[in-house]
């Protein structure tokens, strides 16, 4: 544990300076806030410690497994779970990193995914939004269970990270396609189905959005998409344990063995006969306080209740002729959501597997959620604005009309 603390005061001093120089480039960066985030993600680093010592944790085996690896480090390379081994490697066998020090690394490696949604939430969004008083953005950057699956030895901190950094990259594709292909490339080697996903989310958005493209970047970048997914199409359906000839058909397959599977764990719920809204439902908003799945999915609960009401307010408003005009950043946003939404939700049964993988797709809703209110704002503004101006015109002394004492 002593290990554990001189990397924190380590990985704090290195986190200052990029906090600064994050602030030095974006005016409205808030330094303050990014340290106490930095401490509240460490906060769910402790609790996550303290629930893996005492429960089965898969951190457990990140850390066990490379020390018991008989090939070398390149050699237990590949993607999925390997790849966390192959991360984990060099730090465990060469440096003698303890089970401690691997999570706290991994769990600042989540840290920054929060950063970068931050910085993707505030470039993105010029005005206020609140909810009871508190502002929206700080409400989603601390979120708890957002914290708690991303602050450990793991594949949830790593592809947390790489989904921000693509995010962020994509937010100003000119000035950041290092950002883009570094988190595309994270997100590939954790979860290449994602990848899948994300690619065609990204293609989607850059087609479909309102912003005037040239006919060349559209054709570059559709290109490049194109022969990424052919290049690694079997790839990405191996991994997903998929049949390339018959897609469709064996995913329903997958889908529906898995749910079966799942819903006999203690937490588990089966869900494989449910329609597609009702499963939908069980991935965005459950549990809800009747059956949440211990502590940890009571304190989801209030976070699922806070996304129902977040949902209601798409209700409230003209979201169809906003989505219709919206940008390639929404688009995108809402592809990831749905698509990955729809890869997970007939799969996973188990609400406590729920919980943790839910945690990948929920800031794109978020974002989604706050470029509608973002829309609405300017819409009064210039209804504001309009109305001002029309009451200075009648308010306005005809030229050919004299004052006279």
């Amino acid at each position: 544990m002593i290990g554990a603390f001189i990397l924190l005061i380590v990985i704090y001093a290195c986190t200052i300076p990029i906090l600064n120089g994050m602030r030095k480039k974006f005016s409205w960066f808030d330094v303050s806030l990014m340290q106490k985030l930095f401490w509240y993600h460490v906060l769910f680093f402790l609790i996550y410690y303290i629930f893996a010592l005492y429960s089965p944790s898969d951190s457990k085996g990140y850390f066990s497994r490379p020390q018991v690896a008989l090939d070398g480090w390149l050699e237990i390379y590949d993607t999925g779970t390997p790849f966390i081994d192959f991360l984990g490697y060099p730090f465990i066998v060469k440096f003698g990193f303890s089970y401690e020090m691997m999570m706290l690394l991994f769990s600042w490696l989540g840290y920054w995914g929060f950063v970068y949604f931050y910085i993707f939430f505030k470039e993105n969004v010029k005005h206020k939004h609140t909810f009871y008083g508190k502002d929206l953005i700080t409400i989603f950057i601390f979120l708890p269970n957002m914290h708690y699956w991303t602050a450990s030895l793991g594949k949830g901190s790593i592809i947390f990270w790489g989904l921000a950094l693509t995010t962020y990259g994509i937010s100003n594709i000119s000035k950041r396609k290092f950002s883009i292909f570094l988190g595309m490339l994270i997100v590939y080697q954790v979860r290449p189905h994602v990848f899948f996903v994300m690619l065609g989310a990204i293609l989607v958005g850059f087609f479909t959005g309102r912003q005037k493209v040239p006919f060349y970047q559209k054709m570059i970048v559709l290109l490049a998409g194109t022969a990424t997914l052919i290049l690694m199409y079997d790839k990405i359906l191996a991994f997903a344990n998929l049949d390339g000839d018959n897609v469709f058909e064996s995913f329903d397959a997958l889908s529906s063995h898995r749910a079966q599977e799942l819903a006999k764990s203690n937490s588990g719920i089966d869900i494989s006969n449910y329609p597609l809204i009702f499963k939908f439902f069980t991935f965005w908003y459950r549990p809800l306080f009747i059956d949440s799945p211990g502590p940890v999915g009571l304190l989801v609960s209030f976070e699922n209740m806070f996304y129902l009401a977040l949902t209601v307010r798409l209700f409230k408003g003209r979201f169809l002729a906003f989505f219709a005009k919206s940008d390639a950043l929404v688009k995108t946003s809402a592809v990831m959501f749905l698509g990955i939404s729809f890869a997970l939700s007939g799969t996973l049964s188990n609400l406590g597997i729920i919980i943790r993988q839910k945690s990948m797709v929920m800031y794109y809703f978020l974002f989604i959620i706050l470029a509608f209110l973002e829309y609405k704002k300017v819409l009064q503004e210039n209804k504001k604005k309009t109305e001002a101006e029309q009451v200075d015109t009648e308010l306005e002394v005809p030229n050919n009309i004299q004052l006279t004492q």
